[in-house]
């Protein structure tokens, strides 16, 4: 019989996880008290700023249990991290680790949630330092405080934005809602599980790296990751910069694969790529003499566009500029866990 965390308890779970961590993780350098004590500690380097995230994934609302294994589910949870520290022109260190189970959650789960957890932070050296278990009569949930450090001086903010800035966005905004909504159109279609646009939202990528070369280079004004959708969070930078933005339809990338899934949902493709979207693209504003270089630096760190989509303007409130010179509101409110 498969055993389950009632099986072993919550300080023989916690051993099961201490050894894998031990077998398959990174042990950082700065770490001086890891997982078995009361804190974790470790030693900042000299002449870096510590950054600091938490996010959580709950089930049913952040993730749908019938869709993510629990290894995916892990790499999710992580990921949501990583680009918040990425997107500060940062890089993960530590990661403390806090479950929410229920007692009949199988063991095997729990240490495939980890190597999930490992498959993200292993790239970067971090390691995992500590945590949490609790119990949980809802479904379960995972909350990630996630450490990471940048060049002092050197983060880039969201309240940097000018007027007069580019406003520009990596990749293809729209791919992760497009997969849900492809995913709940058929929920028992088996067929689904490999589709690129599906994985895009049960397994999202991070784009860390390409936010630390950014960040590198100076020239970045403000940045942010869409975790919110990309209207959202660049609301979310004109509100930290006190300015407004204006954006040009015809110039926002729109991935084929998007196209091809809004045709066949009936939805309009901008609808999903100006909608709530779990894509963990970059956000970013520079002056408009700086684009051809960020755009270089961007496909040389992972080959990944690096998109001018509009700029920053002195008047607040986000804009899109139709084809024929029409502007349209465009709704910057993104994702909201409390909102009807």
């Amino acid at each position: 019989m498969a055993e389950r965390v009632s099986d072993i308890g919550e300080w023989g779970l916690i051993r099961r996880i201490a050894s894998l961590l031990d077998m398959d993780g990174r042990r950082s350098g700065g770490v001086t008290t890891g997982i078995g004590d009361d804190a974790a500690s470790f030693l900042p380097r000299p002449g870096y700023e510590l950054l600091v995230t938490c996010d959580s994934m709950v089930e049913g609302l952040h993730y749908l249990p019938a869709f993510t294994g629990s290894f995916d589910r892990g790499r999710r949870a992580m990921t949501l991290n990583i680009s918040d520290i990425g997107a500060m022109g940062g890089e993960a260190l530590y990661a403390l680790v806090s479950l929410g189970l229920p007692a009949d959650t199988l063991v095997a789960d729990v240490e495939e949630l980890y190597r999930g957890f490992l498959y993200e932070l292993n790239p970067f050296g971090a390691s995992i330092i500590g945590g949490n278990l609790t119990g949980s009569g809802n479904g379960m949930f995972i909350d990630i405080t996630l450490i990471g450090e940048v060049e002092q001086g050197k983060a880039v903010r969201r309240s940097g934005a000018r007027p007069g800035d580019a406003v520009l966005v990596t990749g293809f905004p729209g791919r992760a809602a497009a997969g849900l909504q492809l995913l709940l159109r058929g929920p028992h279609d088996a067929g689904l599980a490999d589709d690129p646009l599906v994985r895009a939202y049960t397994t999202p990528s991070h784009r860390a790296r390409v936010g630390r070369a950014l960040a590198a280079t100076g020239y970045v004004t403000a940045m942010t990751d869409t975790s919110d959708g990309f209207p959202g969070d660049l609301g979310h930078v004109c509100e930290a910069s006190r300015v407004g933005a204006e954006v040009i339809r015809e110039d926002v990338p729109v991935d084929e694969a998007v196209r091809e899934a809004a045709l066949l949902l009936g939805r309009d493709p901008y609808e999903l790529v100006l909608g709530e979207s779990d894509d963990y693209e970059l956000v970013v504003t520079c002056d408009p003499r700086h684009v051809p270089f960020l755009q270089s630096v961007a496909a040389g760190c992972a080959a990944v566009p690096l998109t001018h989509v509009g700029r920053i303007t002195a008047a607040q409130g986000t804009v899109m500029l139709l084809p024929g010179g029409r502007k349209v509101p465009l709704d910057a409110a993104g994702f909201d866990h409390f909102r009807r």
